[in-house]
Formats: C-alpha cells, structure tokens, sequence
C-alpha cells in the first residue's frame, strides 16, 4: 500500500511540473527606417512610442523611448535606428504601437525648411495596428516610413500622411 501511494505521488509530482509553464519575459526593440525620396530632409519629433497589448485593451503601455529629432533619411538603404524598448510577459500579443509626436517636425527640399503637419500626432500620436506575438526572450519590430508618399503638400503647407511597412 506503501508502495502504490508511492508511485502515485510520484506521478502527481511529475505530471504537475511537467505542465507547469514558465512565464518568461520577451524584450521588444522597436526600430525606424525610411525608403529613398528626393526630398533633403524628413524630421520627424518622436517624443514617446507606446504599445497596446491585447489582453490590456483599455490602456496604452509606455516603452523606454528615445525621444528626439530623426532625419528618416538618415535611415536609409539597410541602415535603421532603435526608438523604444520595453520588457513585456512572452507570448503576449502586441494589437497596436502608437508613435506621439512633438512640434518640431519639418521637412528641406530645395534647400529651404518647411514646417511639416502631422494630423493629430502629438495629441492621440500615429497609430499602427499589427497583430504580433512576442516571441521568447528577444523581438525586434522595424517601421518602415515611406517618405516619398508619406509627405503630401497641401495648400497651407506639407503634411505627413504616414505610408508604414512594418519588418
């Protein structure tokens, strides 16, 4: 009798780590690129990038955010730069990234600096919807801004209309 609650006990003990997952944390990098336009300059005022995950739909989660000034055409031909970082739960599906924009966006062309619009950047920031599970340990996202079709000009002056891939 001894000997079978034993052996039961035993099995119990295996079974019971056997199906007990770790919750591991996966790290995201977010990155920006940009395809080649004719323009001299993009800037772009990143001042916070932040995530919405799917099981936290109310609420946006702020990244590590390299806040700043990017020339886009800096990033261009392979070359890229990472913008945000943060630490989330492995497997966790990320539903949205959302870019908030300051007031210092501008674009040169002929030489000259224009201001450049960006519609409701810095109030609700450019949303980006993606559907992305994070994989264990490490995750990298690149968006990559077409400037080309990106920058419209429009009679009160040049507007950004994002036109995002994302890698």
């Amino acid at each position: 009798m001894k000997k079978r609650f034993l052996i039961i006990a035993s099995v119990l003990t295996i079974v019971t780590f056997a199906c007990k997952k770790e919750n591991g944390t996966s790290t995201l990098h977010i990155r920006m690129t940009d395809a080649p336009t004719a323009l001299e300059e993009v800037n772009v005022d990143l001042r916070q990038v932040n995530i919405k995950l799917e099981k936290d739909t109310n609420s946006w989660v702020s990244m590590n955010t390299t806040a700043g000034v990017y020339n886009l055409l800096e990033f261009q031909n392979g070359l890229d730069t990472l913008i945000a970082q943060g630490t989330f739960p492995e497997g966790s599906l990320v539903k949205e990234i959302r870019l908030v924009l300051g007031e210092e966006n501008s674009i040169k062309t002929g030489g000259q600096l224009y201001p450049l619009t960006v519609p409701s950047g810095s109030e609700s920031g450019l949303k980006i919807k993606i559907g992305k599970h994070l994989r264990s340990t490490f995750d990298s996202l690149t968006i990559d801004f077409d400037a080309a079709l990106s920058i419209k000009q429009e009679g009160n002056g040049f507007k950004l209309r994002p036109v995002i891939r994302l890698k």
